[in-house]
């Protein structure tokens, strides 16, 4: 049996001479952070609920860390472009990403990106989200989750809901297919409003809206409302059941938006903008802010943000293979 040969004492002093200078000053580089400007990429047009996070909590974390942060829409390739230059970026904390849902989906469909999302981007939080509503046409007669499973299990394949791509309502309504196991029939649409249409027009008799699309409607009569599809209720509508209460438990599938730094982040440094974005969530200001984009803000550590991230790019690859969809579509 071969023997580990012992280093030389001269060349094992050498590495404990490097360690010890070396340790101090990825502490002192922590402690001494930021001391330029923190630039955030986002991989969307400026307007949308991930560009608006990322402003919002940059603001804050500007005030709060003494630096100028810097928003910059790097938009293409589905959102690949901003992971990309992220994933590539010196891991000195200084170049982070807002990631939202649909980053999370790009993994599932293409398989030759340059970069592996979990691998080369480290999770600092996930500081929000938005649920999309279960509501169906009032031409059912369903009133609850469990009476909706009931209806389209008696009629395999020929109830129907809308769907605008490879995220959003499709993955909401293929995880609602698989766990409930019934075959609502996915129609295509080119976006969230044009869904909206379908569905108070009798077109499709379910629909997976987001909160803005849906508001104008919550009261008119014109469509019912079953569920959010967060895991927990809402606090801007609380009186709204999630779908997981009402009869499938497990079921979460909502959009996000969160912060990722390039993979090899010092930890003290993660930790320390974990910290400011948790602070800058519990201010009344921001929260009001949320609320008025229907956004929740989420108070998550970064490992909890990594474990969410996993399952989630898991359940998505699962999902898609389900449907069939193809990048692009």
């Amino acid at each position: 049996m071969n023997k580990v040969k012992p280093l030389p004492m001269a060349l094992s002093a050498a590495f404990a001479a490097a360690a010890a200078v070396l340790l101090p000053a990825m502490h002192c580089a922590a402690q001494n952070f930021p001391a330029k400007p923190i630039r955030i990429s986002v991989g969307v047009a400026p307007g949308g609920s991930t560009d608006l996070v990322a402003r919002l909590i940059g603001q804050k974390l500007s005030d709060q860390l003494g630096q100028p942060v810097v928003v910059e829409n790097r938009v293409g390739a589905g959102g690949a472009i901003s992971a990309e230059r992220t994933a590539t970026a010196p891991p000195d904390g200084y170049s982070l990403m807002a990631a939202s849902a649909g980053d999370a989906v790009i993994p599932a469909l293409r398989k030759d990106l340059p970069y592996d999302f979990q691998r080369d981007l480290a999770p600092i939080a996930r500081m929000a989200i938005s649920p999309y509503l279960l509501v169906t046409h009032p031409s059912l007669r369903v009133r609850t989750v469990k009476e909706l499973i009931t209806l389209a299990k008696a009629n395999p394949g020929k109830l129907n809901f809308g769907s605008t791509g490879a995220g959003g309502a499709l993955l909401a309504g293929a995880l609602f297919n698989q766990m409930a196991q019934v075959q609502l029939t996915p129609v295509p649409f080119r976006g969230g409003s044009e869904a909206m249409v379908a569905n108070l027009n009798g077109q499709i008799e379910v629909n997976y809206p987001t909160m803005p699309v849906v508001i104008p409607f919550l009261k008119s009569g014109k469509i019912t409302v079953l569920a959010t599809t967060t895991a927990k209720r809402v606090s801007f509508v609380p009186e709204i059941p999630t779908v997981a209460e009402s009869g499938l438990p497990g079921y979460e599938k909502s959009a996000w938006v969160g912060l990722l730094a390039p993979a090899r982040v010092p930890k003290d440094i993660i930790a320390k903008l974990n910290g400011a974005i948790r602070s800058a969530l519990n201010s009344a200001d921001l929260k009001d802010s949320f609320a008025k984009q229907s956004l929740e803000p989420l108070n998550t550590t970064p490992e909890e943000f990594a474990a969410f991230l996993h399952n989630e790019i898991e359940q998505n690859i699962r999902l898609i293979k389900l449907t069939g969809i193809k990048a692009g579509e």
